[in-house]
């Protein structure tokens, strides 16, 4: 019975929890998709911690440091995080409150 067993990463509680802080805080730490100062010096204690721990990320946490995009930062975010990461991005942008669950439409 050939069982892969995928190699898993542990990352340290403190970077998950400042990417989370940076996700939730979506209003306050990014300004039209790109991270403002705020958002950058969280982005980099992050990220400076990630490249410690896991140095093999390197080049993907350079390239979201260059150009800090939304949609950069969501790549180390979802390294990091999974599939929480865009569950806290939807929840940040939207609330809490799912309007669309009462709106489904047979065919």
């Amino acid at each position: 019975m050939g069982l892969k067993l995928e190699k898993q990463y542990i990352f340290g509680r403190e970077v998950k929890n400042l990417l989370r802080k940076l996700i939730t805080g979506y209003f306050r730490y990014f300004s039209m998709d790109k991270l403002n100062s705020d958002g950058r010096k969280l982005f980099e204690e992050a990220a400076r911690m990630l490249v410690y721990e896991h140095p093999e990320y390197k080049p993907l946490v350079t390239k979201a440091r260059r150009d800090p995009t939304l949609d950069n930062v969501m790549k180390v975010a979802k390294l990091v995080l999974g599939e929480e990461a865009n569950q806290l991005l939807i929840t940040a942008i939207q609330g809490v409150y799912d309007y669309t669950s009462g709106l489904r439409v047979e065919k």
